[in-house]
């Protein structure tokens, strides 16, 4: 199966939605997307984005090679005063159909390639601590997991 790794683009952000709404549904919280579609763009593809991303995609056959969103890596950029500019990988997806063939992958290498052309120092995540298989996926990449810090948020 031919997939290309390219930058998201502003008509994606449907597909990319449903795709959140896959992860959250995995993650045993479907009720907490609440980002509408508009915000969504906005915040991607506006006057002042915030987030960037790269899909997975393929030609679709049965569609007539319409290319068809197997998955995605969204990323925006943190600053830490002890590191600098650092990548935040918010998250990386692949359609439950799609795993095992390699997308994340090759997701995740093109986000290592954009940190460095970027000049990051690094990239940081979260991952549940139940979610063996991503845990599993990231230490193939010889990740750091860190049990010291605790995660805090306030809703405003």
């Amino acid at each position: 199966m031919e997939i290309n790794i390219r930058r998201a683009v502003k008509e994606d952000c449907p597909r990319l939605l449903e795709l959140i709404k896959e992860l959250a549904l995995y993650e045993k919280a479907p009720d907490e997307v609440t980002v509408t579609l508009e915000h969504f763009e906005e915040s991607g593809f506006g006057k002042n984005p915030v987030w960037w991303g790269f899909v997975a995609a393929s030609p679709n056959p049965s569609k007539g090679g319409e290319e068809e969103i197997h998955g995605f890596a969204l990323y925006y950029i943190r600053y830490s005063t002890w590191k600098g500019r650092r990548m935040y990988l918010e998250d990386i997806i692949v359609t439950e159909q799609m795993r095992g063939k390699k997308l994340g992958k090759l997701l995740f290498d093109r986000l290592i390639e954009e940190a460095k052309e970027k000049k990051f120092t690094g990239i940081v995540w979260q991952v549940l601590e139940w979610n063996e298989p991503a845990i599993n996926f990231y230490k193939k990449y010889n990740a750091s997991f860190d049990p010291e810090w605790i995660n805090c948020s306030i809703s405003v």
